[in-house]
């Protein structure tokens, strides 16, 4: 059974105080030297629950539990996806997997669209989506209840009837991914349960509870949920690791 359908909206603003020589924002900050050379931002396997982003070998592995329909991880893959990017993942010094949370009958639609396909383009298709979220969750605020209620039943039938409804298949499509791969992907019923049972695993060894959450080293970050309260948790382990 799907998930109530959890809408929430505030707008971020930007911590005061962060020190600007160790901006990690900054490509040419002081918080972790980079290799030219290095590009392990674009390197992306498939995991049992999500996809990894970055060296495999990394000493630090954070986790990204993000909900596609959350305007905060919107937020958060706007502003810290980028950063993260540059400083730390590119050099290899951290690798992010990134795992869906599973809030409605929406989540499933864009997140079976953002894994389907080769997982070297998964953060194109990631970020295509989540970024557009402001036009496509509109568009299923505005739609009528019926329309809503019959996309929460989360079935094949809805899960297409919402990736035609909001243009997210078309969406992909005009960046040249095959039409046909990606309403197979949306009509995969065992894709669609196996990601409510990783969302299960993920609450019962997590406790994830909101979103955007994080974990470190396999620990739940308690009360980080936003760039901003991130930020210094990266900070503080990658500048204590350079000293």
């Amino acid at each position: 059974m799907l998930k109530p359908l959890l809408f929430t909206a505030a707008a971020l603003v930007l911590a005061a105080g962060v020190a600007s020589a160790q901006d990690l924002s900054r490509p040419d900050s002081a918080f972790a030297p980079r290799s030219k050379a290095a590009s392990w931002q674009n390197t992306v396997t498939r995991t049992d629950r999500g996809h990894l982003v970055g060296n495999p070998d990394a000493g630090t592995t954070l986790v990204e539990f993000i909900s596609y329909t959350c305007p905060h991880c919107a937020d958060f893959a706007a502003r810290g996806e980028p950063a993260l990017d540059v400083v730390l993942l590119g050099p290899g010094k951290l690798k992010v997997e990134v795992r869906p949370v599973i809030r409605n009958g929406l989540d499933v639609v864009v997140t079976l669209l953002a894994n389907c396909g080769d997982p070297a383009d998964f953060k194109v298709r990631h970020r295509a989506l989540i970024l557009a979220q402001a036009d496509w969750l509109g568009k299923a605020r505005a739609a009528p209840q019926t329309q809503q209620a019959i996309w929460q039943r989360g079935d094949r039938a809805a899960r297409q009837n919402a990736a035609a409804a909001l243009g997210l298949t078309a969406m992909l499509a005009a960046k040249g991914q095959s039409k046909a791969e990606l309403d197979a992907c949306v009509a995969n019923d065992a894709a669609a349960q196996k990601l409510l049972a990783n969302d299960d695993a993920d609450a019962a060894e997590f406790g994830v509870d909101s979103t955007p959450s994080f974990a470190m080293d396999g620990k739940l970050l308690t009360e980080v949920h936003s760039w901003e309260t991130l930020y210094p948790l990266l900070r503080e382990r990658f500048t204590a690791r350079a000293e």
